[in-house]
C-alpha cells in the first residue's frame, strides 16, 4: 500500500518538477504562431481549448493499454509500480512531450517525417511502415478488447454479443476517421476521458474503504511472477502504455495541430502521460489487492474478466456502468484515432491532400480492410489475439525507442541537453532488442533449439541488446560534436 501511495505522489511531483525541466530544455516560444492558427483547414488543423485538448490527448493515448498492460504487469508484483513511475516520468512523458512539440514546430507533421528530419531517410522509410503497422495493430486491439469486455459483462457465453459489438465499433471508427476532428472527436472525447479518470478515482477510494489496499504488496527486489517469467525485459514490454508507448508518438501530432499556443504543450503532452501513468498504477494496485496474490490474479482469467470483476465487486452497479464507459468506450476512442493517425501518416508520406472527403476515403478504406481481416483472424482463437497483442506491445516499444533516438538527435543538433532523451533511448534499445531475440514470438525458440538451452537463449538476447545499445551510442558521438556548434535551428 505504501509503495502505491508513494508512486502516485511521485508521478504528480514528476509533472511539477521534471516536467518543468523538460519544458525549459525545449525552450517554448509563446510568440510563435502554431499550425492550428496559421494553417487552420477546418478538418485536422483546428484550434481546441487546452482543457479539451488535454482530455482528448489523454483519451487518445489511454484506452485499454494502461489497464490491460498494468494487469499483466501486476503478475510480477510491486516491481510494476517502479517501472510505471520511473518509465512514465523519465521516458514516456519526455517522449510524448517532444513528439508533440516537435510536431507542432514542424506544421503538425507525423512521427515518421520527424524521424526522417533528425535521423535521415532510411529511418524515415522504416518508421513510415512501422508506424502504420503499429496503428493498425492498435486499431485491431482496441476493437477486440472492448468488445470482449462487453461480452463478459453481458453474457460471456453468447458470442453474438461480441460480433454485434465489433460491427458497431468498426462503423463508428469509419466516421471518426473521416469527419473533421472537432465534429465528433472534439465533442465526445472529453466526456469519456473524464469517465476514465472518475473510474480510476472510484477504484482507488474503494480499495482503501474496503481494506483491500492492505493486500497490495510492498516493493521488494524479487520476482513474484507465478510462472517465474523473467522480470527483464518482459515486464517492460507488458507494461507499455502506462510507462512509455510509441503509439503516443503517432497520436501527439493530432493535438499538435490543435494547440493555440506552445505554452499549452506541457499540460497536453507531458500531463496526459502522467495521467495515464496514474491510471496504470491504480489498475496494477487493484489487480494485486483484489485477488490477494499473484497466483490469485493469474487464476482470475483474462484481463477483460479481471477489469469487469474488480469494477463490479468494488463499486456494484455503478462499477458496471463505469466499466462500460471507462474500459469499453475509452479504448474505442483510442482505436479510432489510431486509424485516423494512420490515414494522416500515409497522406503525409504521399503528400496527398486530405481536405476533400473523397481523398480521405481513398486512404482509409484499405486501412479498414486490413484491420477487419486481422480482427476476424484474432477472433478465431485466444492464441491468435495473444499474438496480435504481443506484437502490438513490442512494436509499440520499438517505435518509442526510435522516436527517442530522433529526439536525442534533435537535442544534440540544437545544442540542448540531449541526456534527457539519450538515456531512456539507450535503455529501451536493450529492452526491445533482448525481448524480440528472447521471447517466444521472436527468435527465442530458434536460439534455444540451436543451443539446447532456454537460459543460453535468454543470455544471448540480453548481450545482443546491450551491444546494439553501445553501437548506437557510438554512432551518436558525432552528433555530440555538432552540439557544440548548434547547426540546426528550431
Amino acid at each position: 500500500m505504501i509503495s502505491f501511495v508513494i508512486g502516485i505522489a511521485a508521478l504528480i511531483a514528476g509533472y511539477i518538477v521534471y516536467g518543468a525541466i523538460v519544458e525549459k530544455v525545449f525552450k517554448i516560444d509563446t510568440g510563435r504562431q502554431t499550425p492550428a492558427v496559421r494553417i487552420n483547414d477546418g478538418v485536422d488543423f483546428v484550434v481546441i481549448p487546452v482543457w479539451r485538448a488535454t482530455l482528448i490527448q489523454f483519451l487518445n493515448i489511454a484506452g485499454t493499454g494502461p489497464i490491460f498492460g498494468a494487469i499483466a504487469g501486476a503478475l510480477w508484483g510491486p516491481a510494476a509500480f517502479a517501472w510505471i513511475v520511473f518509465g512514465c516520468i523519465f521516458a514516456g512523458a519526455v517522449h510524448d512531450f517532444f513528439c508533440g512539440m516537435l510536431s507542432l514546430r514542424n506544421d503538425g507533421t507525423t512521427i515518421a517525417e520527424l524521424v526522417g528530419k533528425y535521423l535521415g531517410n532510411i529511418p524515415k522509410y522504416i518508421m513510415r511502415v512501422f508506424s502504420v503497422a503499429l496503428l493498425i495493430f492498435v486499431g485491431v486491439v482496441f476493437v477486440y478488447t472492448p468488445a470482449q469486455v462487453l461480452n463478459v459483462l453481458i453474457d460471456q457465453n453468447n458470442r453474438d454479443i461480441f460480433t454485434i459489438a465489433l460491427v458497431i465499433i468498426m462503423a463508428y471508427y469509419i466516421l471518426a476517421t473521416i469527419l473533421p476532428i472537432d465534429k465528433l472527436i472534439g465533442r465526445i472525447y472529453p466526456i469519456f476521458g473524464a469517465a476514465l479518470l472518475i473510474m480510476g478515482i472510484g477504484i482507488t477510494i474503494t480499495l482503501f474503504t474496503t481494506g483491500e489496499a492492505a493486500a497490495i504488496p510492498e516493493f521488494a527486489f524479487r520476482n513474484l511472477h507465478p510462472k517465474g517469467s523473467a522480470l527483464f525485459p518482459f515486464l517492460f514490454i507488458s507494461i507499455a502504455c502506462g510507462a512509455i508507448s510509441g503509439f503516443h508518438a503517432t497520436q501527439s501530432p493530432l493535438m499538435a495541430r490543435c494547440l493555440k499556443n506552445e505554452v499549452d504543450g506541457r499540460k497536453v503532452f507531458y500531463g496526459a502521460m502522467i495521467l495515464e501513468g496514474i491510471v496504470a498504477m491504480i489498475w496494477a494496485a487493484a489487480a494485486m489487492g483484489h485477488f490477494g496474490s499473484q497466483e490469485g490474479l493469474a487464476a482470475a482469467g483474462s484481463a477483460a474478466t479481471v477489469v469487469t470483476k474488480v469494477s463490479i465487486d468494488l463499486m456494484g452497479t455503478v462499477g458496471g456502468v463505469l466499466a462500460v464507459l471507462g474500459v469499453v468506450a475509452c479504448p474505442v476512442t483510442s482505436g479510432d484515432t489510431a486509424f485516423r493517425s494512420a490515414r494522416l501518416a500515409i497522406a503525409d508520406a504521399l503528400h496527398f491532400d486530405q481536405k476533400p472527403i473523397k481523398n480521405r476515403f481513398v486512404v482509409a478504406v484499405p486501412l479498414f480492410a486490413v484491420g477487419i481481416l486481422l480482427v476476424l483472424w484474432s477472433q478465431t482463437s485466444a492464441e491468435n489475439f495473444g499474438k496480435v497483442w504481443r506484437y502490438f506491445a513490442w512494436s509499440n516499444q520499438t517505435l518509442a525507442t526510435i522516436a527517442l533516438w530522433a529526439i536525442s538527435a534533435y537535442l544534440a543538433k540544437t545544442a540542448k541537453n540531449y541526456w534527457i532523451a539519450l538515456v531512456p533511448a539507450a535503455f529501451m534499445t536493450v529492452v526491445v532488442t533482448s525481448y524480440i531475440i528472447t521471447a517466444g514470438e521472436g527468435f527465442g525458440p530458434l536460439i534455444a533449439k540451436a543451443t539446447g538451452s532456454a537460459t543460453v537463449s535468454y543470455t544471448i538476447g540480453i548481450v545482443i541488446g546491450l551491444l546494439l545499445s553501445v553501437v548506437l551510442l557510438a554512432l551518436f558521438i558525432p552528433l555530440i560534436a555538432v552540439k557544440q556548434k548548434g547547426k540546426l535551428s528550431d
